[in-house]
């Protein structure tokens, strides 16, 4: 009976269609010291984002000749030592069409919540306060939206974007087809976006794309959206931004460290923010499962 190994929690649908397909499933969190064990116990290894699969994991599982896969529940696989991984032999997978629907929404809401004042009129009126005069915010409608990265997620924002009313344009380091929305250089997307968005990996062992100079060259009182990867925004670089009156505002589901600790930008009035769910939606985690089963499948057999 082959043997998977789920550390970050799947959909109850896949773990019992996977029990009754005859394959065992356990679902444990483990520290990486532990997981380096346990993983030579399995032929399966199915994560999502808050395990990190790296040198040290891929090398006890390949000492142990069991692992034939890792599979990552979502879209990035910046989690795991992917070529490494290649080398020792195990594959390596994901569920890049999942969730692009979800995240793409979580971007359109961040950009609502912060153009309409949401999240800081949900503090301030629970603390007993009515700034109706101070929260006078602005529409989509007409506004331009600037996406880096034309994938799945940035297209499914974009048709989004375009049903709210807005402009699109976008960049992106790979040609692209199928849109019809205007490919603009980076400095110019920067020039005249009024919200930005972003949804493209996070290079390791980069500085983060987005700092002081990235910034200077934004739109005056320009939105920043980040549901992408958290290593792509200097934080501290973003907060003085904000504070400066730069950028009007900053949405973000994703950060430098996760959990975050950065208490300057958690409690930030200008930004809106989420614990990295912007694929925890019912119907996102069924279609993840729905993957992770047929990948599977075609493995171990």
């Amino acid at each position: 009976m082959y043997r998977i190994l789920s550390t970050d929690g799947m959909a109850k649908s896949a773990v019992q269609k996977l029990k009754g397909l005859g394959y065992e499933v356990v679902e444990e969190f483990y520290e990486p010291e532990v997981l380096a064990e346990k993983v030579k116990e399995f032929d399966a290894l199915v994560v999502r984002s808050a395990t990190k699969v790296r040198e040290p994991i891929i090398d006890a599982a390949a000492s142990a000749g069991k692992l034939k896969i890792i599979i990552r529940g979502g879209v990035g696989v910046d989690n795991i030592d992917v070529a490494y991984a290649k080398e020792k032999g195990i594959a390596v997978a994901n569920t890049p069409n999942a969730s692009s629907a979800s995240v793409a929404e979580l971007a359109i809401t961040h950009m609502l919540a912060l153009a309409r004042f949401v999240a800081i009129a949900n503090v301030t009126m629970r603390n007993g306060q009515w700034e109706k005069k101070a929260y006078k915010g602005v529409e989509l409608t007409g506004k331009t939206l600037g996406v880096f990265g034309m994938g799945r997620i940035g297209r499914e924002t974009a048709k989004r974007a375009e049903a709210l009313g807005m402009k699109v344009i976008y960049t992106d380091a790979y040609p692209v087809t199928g849109v019809s929305y205007e490919k603009v250089e980076q400095d110019e997307l920067l020039k005249r976006a009024d919200f930005i968005t972003f949804h493209i990996p996070a290079i390791k062992g980069q500085p983060p794309m987005v700092n002081a100079e990235f910034l200077a060259k934004m739109k005056d009182g320009a939105y920043l959206i980040n549901t992408a990867r958290g290593a792509l925004v200097d934080e501290n670089a973003l907060c003085d931004a904000l504070d400066s009156g730069k950028l009007a505002g900053a949405g973000l589901d994703v950060f430098n460290e996760e959990p975050s600790k950065n208490e300057r930008l958690l409690h930030h009035p200008k930004v809106s923010i989420t614990p990295h769910i912007g694929g925890t939606t019912k119907e996102a985690q069924d279609r993840i499962g729905e993957e992770i089963v047929e990948i599977i499948k075609n493995t171990l057999k």
